[in-house]
């Protein structure tokens, strides 16, 4: 069992909790046959360079009466028939080798069901048993003995050797009693509660959030022996557990003093011999435009019309690198964070606060340094001329995104005449886009009016509106034209960090183009990349208002590969760009501090810089990109269970928003919190699983349940510590 609910049982259950030895049976007491064969393979696997003969083996596994030893002998017969042993003398055995060994990486569940994906075939995943695992934790990198097929069973191996550890650290609520503890976790690679000696408990009470280290699982363990490493407070509080969503994902959730220090060294002050090295943008109208809660302004637009009828837009970039140089150890905590992390009620930032919200951040009336693109564009949008340099600004106005759409929307407004030129100069830029292939994906986002203490008060939805692509239009045109500058025709190949999307998979679009023909939407797959793009767009067109719309929405976003950084340039699909990269966030972005400086070393008529360095931090820089994203989805998660927690029997409308063989999960119409319809409860019927047609079917009843049917569910229970609603369908 993995849980103890009861602290006051872990007396009697401590020996048992944290020892595997596989006990004696009783004399003459019955086995079943495929508890030996079980256990048989256990004690080979467990020493397989090891000889046995029937004697040792029975001796082993309590078989003591001469039936129960004659069923030994016949075990061992067949496994040597079936080639999983192999006789190394009359009547002793040993387990047989495949003779294969192989490194990759070793994926533990909580399930058992353990897996080894080797390297290059990570599709080809292969089962690992618990007692074959040598205790590896998930993702620990390891070398394998591929081991001899059982007839009938799928292909296994074990661990051999341990290459390279994970961190071993792990979330969850301490259970204390007197003179030991556990830490009970909700981790999906962890089957069993971590053992805490009272030395370890760093002052841990019971009901505490922690974080613990494993330190050691003896081979005999069950469980894991562990120390804490910090404790992040009582459960349920929100600080504690928006730290712990940041903690499961190995992200930091405090600053270190120490680099906040070396940040507050930093002088804020601009040397007339800097003004000397820049071109002078304050005297030309300069604004900002963020959300309402930003305090962190990377990107600020200039705009003034020039005497030909033109208009030059500036696109100004918070000049981190001039502030925050290599080897440094701001740079240092910087590149290892790789990112700003963005929660449901907080900013985890990359840099310290006094970088990213005040010497580098654009604020208005202030003067600061800035690496910026400048555009000249004629009537229709086309970029006459373009440079790169390094700039003086001072910003006139922050808008926040509201304020900036009533100006777009009514004409009136501070520097109305600007951001509307701005405005549609941005439209004609983004209808260029998409007829050059570009995909509309023009997706909401939910959002929560949160109290003082975190509780979430209600639900809304962030649009995307004019204002919104205005300033992500001059973005995606700074970034391409930065990308563009580095492979200008002519000039030698030099490294560089791109931003890269790869065409999508042939066969996942053949399943989504037979998923959307449910919904009477057509897409053809033959034709150039521009054409699929134009149909892609069409298809969200169509969608657009109907119930469906989220659904097609979603599944077409996973149909596309994910976006990633990398030295190798492919292009962008997805933006139809030939060359991209990430230029206009370095407050929160690491890859565009890594752009800034290789920027500058090529302007300045620089060498090529070492191109391995730079895929190991592009690597490193997409991995934490994930990372981030799946914390932001956990505290919406956490977020939504916690609103819902109030409306336990309540009914609701929602759609299958996603179909597997535990059950359907159901997003909810009027607030998008999505909730599982266990597979246990739907008893009127036994259901198959149909994973090509995202459906479960009944098989006497033939009825279907499938991925965008509307139904009406009931709140059946909300549970925080494992981030999940459970519905009830009505």
């Amino acid at each position: 069992m993995k849980r103890e609910k009861n602290p006051s049982k872990f007396s009697h259950s401590l020996k048992k909790r944290t020892r595997d030895t596989k006990p004696k049976k009783e004399k003459n007491q019955r086995v079943k046959k495929s508890d030996m064969i079980e256990q048989i393979l256990h004690i080979f696997s467990q020493s397989p360079n090891e000889q046995f003969n029937y004697r040792h083996i029975s001796t082993q596994i309590g078989a003591e009466n001469p039936v129960q030893r004659a069923q030994v002998a016949e075990i061992l017969s067949d496994f040597a028939i079936e080639g999983v042993i192999q006789e190394t003398d009359r009547g002793r055995y040993r387990l047989a080798m495949i003779g294969t060994t192989a490194e990759g990486t070793f994926m533990r569940r909580s399930n058992g069901k353990n897996a080894f994906l080797p390297d290059g075939k990570e599709e080809e995943s292969i089962f690992v048993a618990e007692r074959n695992s040598m205790h590896a934790m998930n993702e620990d990198r390891v070398k394998v003995q591929l081991l001899a097929r059982r007839k009938g069973a799928e292909p296994e191996a074990s661990v051999v050797e341990i290459l390279k550890s994970k961190n071993k650290n792990f979330v969850g609520r301490l259970q204390v009693s007197r003179g030991f503890a556990f830490l009970v976790t909700e981790d999906k690679t962890l089957a069993n509660d971590i053992f805490i000696p009272p030395d370890k408990l760093k002052k841990g009470k019971d009901g505490d959030k922690a974080i613990v280290r494993i330190t050691e699982w003896p081979k005999l363990a069950k469980n894991p022996i562990g120390e804490v490493v910090d404790i992040l407070g009582a459960s349920g509080e929100n600080d504690t557990e928006m730290h712990a969503i940041l903690a499961e994902f190995g992200l930091p959730y405090k600053y270190p003093e120490a680099i906040e220090q070396e940040a507050d060294k930093i002088s804020d002050v601009i040397t007339p011999e800097e003004v000397t090295l820049r071109e002078d943008f304050r005297e030309v109208t300069t604004f900002t435009v963020d959300p309402k809660d930003a305090k962190d302004f990377d990107d600020a637009l200039s705009a003034r019309k020039l005497e030909n009828g033109h208009w030059e837009i500036g696109v100004h970039i918070a000049d981190v690198t001039h502030y925050v140089k290599e080897d440094t150890p701001i740079n240092d905590e910087a590149e290892q964070r790789a990112t700003s992390v963005y929660l449901v009620d907080r900013t985890i930032p990359m840099l310290p606060e006094r970088l990213s919200n005040q010497i580098c951040s654009l604020r208005p009336d202030e003067e600061k340094c800035c690496f910026s693109v400048i555009f000249e564009l004629d009537a229709d949008a086309t970029v006459i001329h373009s440079k790169i340099c390094r700039t003086l600004i001072k910003s006139n106005r922050r808008f926040n995104y509201d304020e900036a759409q009533e100006v777009i929307e009514t004409g009136q407004g501070d520097y109305n005449e600007e951001i509307v030129a701005v405005d549609a100069l941005a439209k004609k830029l983004r209808a260029q886009r998409f007829a050059n292939g570009a995909i509309n994906f023009d997706r909401w986002e939910v959002k929560f009016e949160i109290d003082e203490s975190g509780k979430p008060l209600s639900v809304y939805f962030k649009v995307s509106k004019d204002a919104n692509k205005m300033i992500e239009e001059f973005m995606l045109l700074a970034n391409r034209t930065v990308a563009e500058f580095i492979n200008q025709k002519g000039k030698p190949k030099r490294t560089f960090v791109y931003r890269i999307h790869d065409q999508p998979d042939p066969e996942k679009l053949e399943t989504f183009t037979q998923f959307v023909q449910r919904f009477g939407y057509k897409l053809k797959l033959n034709g150039t990349k521009e054409a699929l793009a134009k149909g892609f767009n069409r298809l969200l067109e169509e969608a657009k208002g109907k119930p469906e719309e989220n659904l097609v929405e979603t599944i077409a976003i996973r149909t596309m590969q994910k976006a990633r950084y990398t030295t190798q340039n492919v292009g962008h699909y997805g933006l139809a760009f030939d060359y991209y990269t990430h230029f206009t966030s370095p407050i929160r972005r690491y890859p565009d501090m890594m752009v800034h400086r290789l920027l500058t070393k090529y302007l300045a008529g620089g060498k090529s810089v070492d191109a391995q360095k730079y895929e190991t931090l592009c690597e490193h820089s997409s991995d934490m990109e994930q990372l981030a994203a799946n914390a932001e989805r956990s505290s919406i998660k956490y977020k939504q269970v916690e609103f819902m927690s109030d409306k336990l029997g309540e009914v609701f409308e929602g759609v299958i928003s996603g179909v597997t063989e535990w059950g359907l999960y159901v997003e909810l119409t009027d607030n998008k919190c999505e909730g599982l319809v266990p597979m246990r409860d739907l008893d009127d019927d036994y259901y198959m699983f149909d994973d090509k047609n995202y459906c479960l079917t009944g098989r006497s009843s033939n009825r279907r349940y499938q991925l965008g049917d509307a139904v009406t569910i009931r709140v059946a229970q909300a549970n925080l510590q494992r981030k999940q609603l459970d519905f009830q369908l009505v």
